[in-house]
């Protein structure tokens, strides 16, 4: 083995030895169109202040909708799933996500997901989701008809026996596992749903007077990432292993933070 192949075969294990940094918890929105969003802009902030990640799908269709600039599309078989080879099938969208959220949901929608049936983006991603153990959470003070059948009928609400029909097909959902909630508590829905990572999260960024003035490093390799990540580190001293090594970059960070270095059982 040459020089060159060795410190590449060192640097490959430092790397490898290296702590990953954890993903922060994600959750997939999915929304009846591009403005049924809006009304939910409170629960967004609630959710980015608590360090959770949130995509929105915009249905243009029952299957049909936008991700960002990725149009998704379902089908059945033979059919059209993706209208662009970068956008997943609706099937595939929970792999992604720690768990959805769908606000509204309606008559149709409700009793195909509980009875496992698919052929719309909502119901293909519910199926996929229960399947894959991805928490899902539906808002239960929808009126149970779609916002496209309201314009077009006039009425805001389902006649007295098709609104019981949407009653039952709620209860099945919460059979099936999935969490029925007021649309105004989904934010909090979600935050009970992940409460461990978040609360992990807001242990990692704790303010600096809730940390020790020494603060112990149980690596081999002190990099500069390892510094950057935990900001409350500021002005405190890192009690470093035997022979742990303290990167250059490290060594700049550590200045720039006022931050001191001791290796333990050394004065």
């Amino acid at each position: 083995m040459d020089v060159k192949e060795m410190v590449e075969s060192i640097v490959r294990e430092l790397i490898n030895a290296l702590p990953q940094k954890a993903e922060p918890p994600k959750v997939l929105f999915v929304f009846c169109d591009s403005s049924a969003h809006e009304a939910f802009s409170d629960q967004f902030i609630a959710l980015a202040n608590r360090g959770v990640c949130y995509d929105l799908l915009c249905l243009d269709g029952e299957a049909s909708g936008w991700r960002g600039m990725s149009r998704i599309e379902c089908g059945g078989a033979g059919k059209l799933i993706a209208a662009d080879e970068y956008a997943p099938a609706p099937i595939e969208l929970p792999k992604e996500y720690d768990g959805v959220v769908i606000p509204e949901l309606d008559l149709d929608n409700a009793s195909r997901i509980a009875l496992g049936l698919k052929g719309t983006i909502k119901a293909e991603i519910v199926f996929s989701a229960l399947v894959l153990g991805k928490f899902v959470i539906v808002g239960e003070d929808a009126p149970g008809i779609k916002r496209a059948d309201r314009r077009c009928l006039k009425t805001l609400t389902l006649p007295p026996p098709l609104q019981r029909r949407f009653q039952q097909q709620l209860a099945e959902l919460r059979e099936l596992g999935v969490e029925v909630t007021p649309q105004k508590e989904l934010a909090a829905a979600v935050l009970r749903k992940l409460q461990n990572r978040v609360d992990a999260a807001g242990r990692a960024a704790a303010l600096p007077g809730d940390e020790p003035a020494v603060v112990e490093f149980t690596g081999k390799l002190l990099h500069a990432d390892w510094l950057l990540n935990r900001p409350h580190l500021a002005g405190k001293q890192v009690l470093l292993p035997p022979g742990a090594i303290v990167t250059p970059m490290a060594r700049d960070v550590l200045r720039e933070k006022g931050m001191s270095v001791q290796h333990s059982g050394k004065g």
